[in-house]
């Protein structure tokens, strides 16, 4: 399978979500000036709205909006959409960063920030991203447990056949650990396979995205046994993988 050329932005639709009028006009005029197709909405439900009308390829999205907080609609768009987030959030609001992160958000900014950074960490995901789907030039499948991780495909199947959504983030997460089962691999290793962002030295991301991948992959996630912590140390993937 030959990698798909990478979109160019006037190909996607990023939509905004900020009811703050200067930062949303801000960056709605930055986006555009990158060639993005830009969608803008003030409230949950605008952002409701949009992606009912049309594909939305990207979503920026303040955690603090009139009608409802941007967790709860973070959950919502994950239960039916795999599409890019990047979640807004206050440098006091860590708690609610890591709760996005456990929702499925691929990655965060805080306030206040440059459009120049906003928009590193956009291209930052949609490369990771197209890189998560259009890797390599043939089928590669990894399978474990009755599970198959296909790393082409960008796709995990579960024993009874079943499709389990990944964001961009867990499937790299996961395709590190497949690829070295039993071997030990550190938060940093982790952080270094999932983006070039700069990363706090105390960032739990690896320990949400794990948490997350337990959620899905393992019997009891309370107790792992595919994803195992090696305290002090980092993760091993335990199961073998074909």
């Amino acid at each position: 399978m030959r990698a798909e050329q990478a979109p160019r932005p006037d190909e996607l639709v990023i939509a905004i979500v900020d009811d703050e009028p200067l930062i949303q006009a801000t960056l709605v005029s930055y986006f555009e000036n990158a060639g993005f197709q830009v969608r803008a909405a003030d409230t949950a439900d605008g952002l409701r709205r949009l992606m009912a009308r049309e594909k939305i390829d990207f979503v920026l999205l303040d955690i603090r909006l009139p009608d409802g907080d941007g967790l709860s609609l973070m959950r919502d768009i994950r239960a039916e959409s795999d599409v890019p987030v990047i979640l807004v959030t206050g440098r006091t609001e860590e708690a609610d960063r890591i709760i996005g992160l456990e929702l499925g958000a691929d990655d965060y900014v805080t306030k206040p920030f440059s459009p120049r950074e906003v928009l590193a960490r956009v291209n930052t995901v949609l490369r990771r991203t197209r890189m998560s789907r259009d890797e390599g030039a043939g089928r590669r499948l990894r399978r474990f447990a009755g599970w198959c991780l296909d790393l082409d495909e960008h796709r995990l199947t579960s024993p009874t056949g079943e499709p389990v959504r990944l964001t961009a983030a867990e499937f790299e997460l996961l395709a590190a650990l497949v690829r070295h089962p039993g071997r030990i691999l550190s938060r940093n290793d982790l952080l270094d396979v999932m983006s070039s962002r700069e990363w706090d030295p105390n960032d739990r991301t690896v320990d949400v995205l794990v948490g997350r991948l337990r959620r899905k992959i393992e019997v009891d996630p309370g107790r792992p046994q595919m994803i195992v912590t090696e305290y002090g140390l980092g993760y091993v993937f335990a199961e073998k993988v074909a």
